[in-house]
């Protein structure tokens, strides 16, 4: 199989969208992931697989802190910009969660401190152990077969 039918067949499962953000030395790195899930309820732990050439990856490595920001349907131009691997023209601001950067408007604001990293093929699954989490009420922004979507798309019947 190439690399494109690799990446159709993976683009089939339906994925939240995240944008994980660090800090160090006093600048305010991130990136758009929905490769994120939960690891662990003792100790609560999260798991994020972050490419090894991403500017991000070395930051949060050096800091040993970041967040998980799960975006709202209402975000997209958020995890447009933070997917960009140009340096962005926008100006985000930031709130804080348990002295970590995180994104106002996200349903889920999940603060992490470093705790293991494993190298895996190109990618590197940085592990999180969780010291806060801010969650609201709003749709998700969701990403499925190389586009976004919210749930407001499709009404599903029984």
């Amino acid at each position: 199989m190439d690399e494109a039918q690799f990446r159709r067949a993976m683009g089939k499962f339906t994925t939240g969208v995240t944008v994980v953000a660090t800090e160090d030395a006093g600048e305010v790195y991130g990136m758009t992931a929905n490769a994120f899930m939960s690891v662990s309820l003792d100790p609560k732990l999260v798991t994020v697989s972050v490419g090894d050439k991403s500017r991000t990856l070395s930051k949060i490595v050096r800091s040993k802190i970041f967040s998980i920001n799960v975006l709202s349907a209402s975000q997209q131009e958020l995890s447009r910009i933070f997917a960009s691997c140009q340096k962005s023209e926008h100006r985000v601001d930031f709130d804080r969660l348990d002295q970590k950067p995180v994104l106002p408007g996200a349903i889920a604001q999940i603060a992490c401190e470093l705790v293991a990293e494993h190298v895996v093929g190109d990618h590197v699954l940085l592990i999180g152990e969780v010291t806060d989490i801010f969650t609201k009420e709003d749709d998700p922004l969701i990403f499925y077969d190389g586009m976004y979507h919210s749930l407001k798309d499709k009404v599903m019947v029984k």
